[in-house]
């Protein structure tokens, strides 16, 4: 579609003239106009033609809106808003002002990005927190783990109405039956209503802690924002190789914060009493009960202990939402 303002200056031309007349005469009896104007009588004949730039660029974008090819390929000049006409009183009289609006579509991705910048993930699958399942979907993914998802999807509800506890879940059940996907479900759903979180794959963590030990920076950042987040996951607690700095002076530091403060989720393989085990045994030191109970202490009185049954259906792209 030719400029509006190249059409206009043609218009100092006579030869041209009677097209821009036209032109003008097409923008006036346009239905969008003739509804601006039955919604704004005060506008005069005088303010529409000086802002026929202003009118034909809403009817380009309205027109555009109406046959939207979709966000990416929207045709507008601000891609994601059209063009939006107010009428305001002023000294001199009525104004027509122009608003660049977002759309719907532009809308949601912004909601969606802001959701998604609430979340932070260390080392575990980014497909797991923007698939977006619906409740149906993720209990139809497998029967048998029903019981476990209604308590998660009660523990949602309970926090969009009545905010944040201290108390968090822990999900045990064997490999490959969702416990990481029902808490990044959770994160997602909650991220939306303005909470923020964090969810650690421990294994892979711990043994990045050993490179953070070269950038103090870096290690104080990491343990102040797992403390400070409104919900933190550690995935897949137990598979990691646990040594006595990690356990005491890295996990032990950020429960003792959170335990009376924020709720801290965990997924793994293991019973209480076996992670109680693992927590007791390191590599460098061997066995030290008391210091696996100090810790236990900050995880077991703050939780509801969930149990994920199910078949192992991890595997492909397909099955993501039984991860």
């Amino acid at each position: 579609m030719e400029s509006i303002g190249d059409l206009l200056r043609q218009m100092k031309n006579s030869r041209f003239r009677e097209q821009s007349n036209k032109l003008a005469a097409q923008l006036l009896s346009d239905p969008l106009v003739l509804e601006l104007r039955s919604k704004h009588p005060e506008l005069t004949d005088r303010e529409l033609m000086t802002n026929l730039s202003k009118l034909y660029q809403y009817i380009g974008d309205r027109r555009h809106c109406d046959n939207c090819p979709g966000l990416d390929r929207c045709p507008n000049d601000f891609q994601g808003h059209y063009t939006n006409l107010v009428v305001q009183p002023s000294e001199e009289g009525t104004r027509l002002h122009e608003r660049k609006t977002p759309c719907q579509k532009q809308l949601v991705r912004q909601h969606e990005l802001q959701v998604r910048e609430r979340i932070q993930s260390f080392y575990v699958d980014d497909r797991a927190l923007n698939e977006g399942y619906n409740a149906v979907e993720i209990v139809s993914k497998d029967m048998e783990r029903v019981p476990a998802v209604k308590q998660i999807f009660h523990y949602i509800n309970q926090v969009k109405q009545n905010g944040l506890t201290a108390k968090g879940l822990y999900l045990v059940g064997h490999f490959g039956t969702g416990k990481t996907f029902l808490m990044s479900y959770m994160l997602h759903e909650l991220a939306k209503v303005g909470y923020t979180g964090v969810i650690v794959y421990m294994p892979e963590f711990v043994e990045d802690l050993k490179s953070m030990l070269q950038d103090n920076n870096r290690l104080k950042q990491t343990i102040e924002m797992m403390k400070n987040t409104d919900l933190l996951v550690f995935d897949d607690i137990g598979a990691e190789n646990l040594n006595p700095w990690v356990r005491d002076h890295v996990l032990g530091a950020i429960l003792n914060y959170r335990m009376e403060r924020k709720p801290t989720f965990y997924t793994s393989n293991y019973s209480m009493d076996a992670l109680l085990q693992h927590l007791s045994f390191t590599n460098k030191d061997g066995e030290e009960r008391y210091k696996g109970e100090r810790l236990l202490n900050r995880i077991a009185p703050f939780v509801d202990v969930v149990s994920v049954s199910g078949e192992n259906k991890r595997g492909g792209m397909d099955d993501m939402a039984s991860k």
